[in-house]
């Protein structure tokens, strides 16, 4: 790959499978071939206790970087992490690291806001890394403030998972003209990459009705991928797990595989294994246990 693509994943509501999406495409661009470098920008760390990183095994954070305390490089983690996904998933050439983070983080916009520089501390932070990683995906927190700005000025592009029910999908609105006005601000070349209809449920009305609403509002900037409801999404962070690694057979996996190869058609950034359907993954990850009668 010749270039990095930065994408920040945002949405300015909780609980639409934000995180949950960071990590399961993460995963899948890294079981692609791709160097793959994930950034917990809530303060909550929640994409850091889903892939299984426990509180001793952090030594730096996000904050440490943003503070100018360390560079970004000495907040990787890399070791813990891979070691996992090779044991789980059977690749020797999987890349994913994390620039973890811990509750520490929480009071980040009061003590950055008095930078004079304060909306490029992320943009400088990760400069000079485009020769590390194909993809580095920012998990943004559920709010529109400092954090995310930052986020969308070191972005190269925007992804926006909506929960497919009516209150996720009517604040879309406002998030856009937020981005734009980040654009038009301090990063020109932001692009939206697309939204992600996500907690879909084929057997309800209404996500129908949300996923035929945003089709007609806002044509392909609607991802053709949609993650379906699922249990085995819900259980793997319990076991600090991407879905390729918990159950690489599910519904869940099927559908981020998916998302995984249309994100990459739309940042036109292919990995050197190209796409891969569910069968062909299978040559990738062990087969798991799948028990009988739920829906996974």
């Amino acid at each position: 790959m010749d270039h990095t693509t930065v994408a920040a994943f945002l949405n300015q509501k909780g609980g639409v499978g934000k995180t949950t999406t960071v990590a399961n495409v993460g995963a899948g661009l890294a079981i692609l071939g791709s160097r793959v470098l994930l950034v917990d920008l809530d303060p909550q760390g929640h994409l850091t206790r889903f892939l299984g990183i426990d509180r001793d095994e952090i030594h730096h954070t996000i904050h440490d970087v943003l503070r100018g305390d360390i560079n970004a490089a000495a907040a990787i983690m890399s070791k813990p992490l891979n070691a996992r996904l090779h044991m789980e998933n059977r690749v020797d050439t999987m890349s994913m690291s994390l620039i973890p983070a811990s509750l520490d983080f929480a009071d980040a916009e009061v003590a950055l806001v008095r930078a004079s520089d304060r909306d490029y501390l992320l943009k400088r932070a990760i400069t000079n890394m485009d020769r590390e990683y194909d993809y580095i995906l920012f998990d943004c927190s559920p709010s529109l403030g400092l954090i995310t700005t930052n986020a969308l000025v070191a972005a190269s592009t925007a992804f926006i998972p909506v929960q497919t029910e009516y209150l996720a999908m009517e604040s879309i609105e406002d998030l856009l003209k937020w981005i734009e006005s980040v654009r038009a601000r301090f990063n020109p070349t932001l692009e939206v990459g697309g939204m992600i209809a996500t907690r879909f449920d084929g057997r309800k009305v209404l996500s129908r009705m949300v996923v035929e609403t945003l089709r007609e509002r806002y044509g392909a900037l609607l991802l053709d991928a949609i993650i379906r409801d699922n249990i085995a999404l819900a259980e793997s962070p319990r076991y600090g797990k991407d879905i390729f690694s918990y159950r690489p057979r599910s519904f869940g996996a099927d559908d981020y595989l998916g998302l995984c190869n249309e994100i990459m058609d739309r940042v036109s950034a292919p990995s050197e294994d190209d796409s891969l359907d569910l069968d062909e993954l299978e040559s990738y990850v062990s087969e798991p246990f799948r028990p009988t009668g739920a829906d996974y």
